[in-house]
């Protein structure tokens, strides 16, 4: 069935998922999965034991495992994230689908988390398609003003090639960058993570993948989530 979404929303059953009662179970849950992958275990099983111990659902799990990482990984990534305004006069290499989709998702009322690294991500995934939502131009111009405000050297944007409409979304950013008048390239790239750890440059993202071999990241929703009129559901579980 055709993706009819005009948002990037919450789930329908997040709210109880996610409910403030739920959070300190959801703590400590992202707590001793953090614990056993600072000791090697695998993602998988790890996963496995610790949603099966609190009796996670589907979405629960997914929230924990996408908010976990070992204390010495945590330290790493805080030790080479920068903020948006230290981005100046640096090169930026924007994780494209990455930050559009979760400032989406911060400006329709969706769950975002706060992780152990304190990155911010949402739940939501394109799944081999993007669909453009209500929110789309929005975020793109909240984005764009994030970045422009914080003068970086060089702007360039990566987006999935195989995701349906990466070509669509590829165009409109430029369209929207001539308006504004932002020097921005938008490439499309077969694996837009190992495109953007081969630049060396900063890295505007959240996939945890990348944070560990980039030099220096930085989370762009974070402009987007402190915009005026802006009212973020934000799920802190570091």
């Amino acid at each position: 069935m055709p993706d009819q979404r005009q948002h990037r929303g919450r789930h329908p059953a997040d709210s109880r998922l996610f409910a403030g009662v739920e959070v300190p179970l959801l703590r400590q849950a992202t707590e001793e999965l953090s614990w056993l992958f600072q000791r090697g275990y695998s993602p998988v099983a790890a996963l496995k034991l610790v949603g099966d111990h609190f009796g996670l659902r589907e979405r629960q799990r997914l929230a924990v495992l996408r908010s976990s990482c070992g204390e010495s990984t945590a330290a790493e990534r805080s030790r080479r994230r920068l903020t948006v305004s230290e981005i100046q006069g640096l090169r930026l290499a924007v994780d494209g689908f990455n930050c559009l989709i979760t400032s989406e998702a911060a400006l329709s009322g969706g769950l975002l988390l706060r992780g152990r690294d304190q990155a911010l991500r949402d739940l939501a995934s394109v799944h081999g398609s993007y669909r453009q939502v209500q929110e789309t131009e929005r975020a793109l111009q909240l984005l764009g003003d994030a970045i422009a405000g914080a003068a970086p050297a060089e702007v360039r944007w990566f987006l999935d090639r195989p995701v349906s409409n990466s070509g669509r979304l590829r165009g409109l950013i430029e369209a929207m960058a001539r308006t504004a008048g932002w020097p921005w390239q938008v490439e499309l790239a077969d694996n837009p993570d190992r495109a953007i750890a081969a630049t060396g440059w900063v890295a505007a993202s959240s996939d945890a993948w990348l944070l560990d071999r980039c030099p220096h990241w930085v989370c762009l929703p974070d402009a987007v989530v402190a915009g005026p009129g802006v009212s973020p559901w934000i799920v802190d579980l570091g």
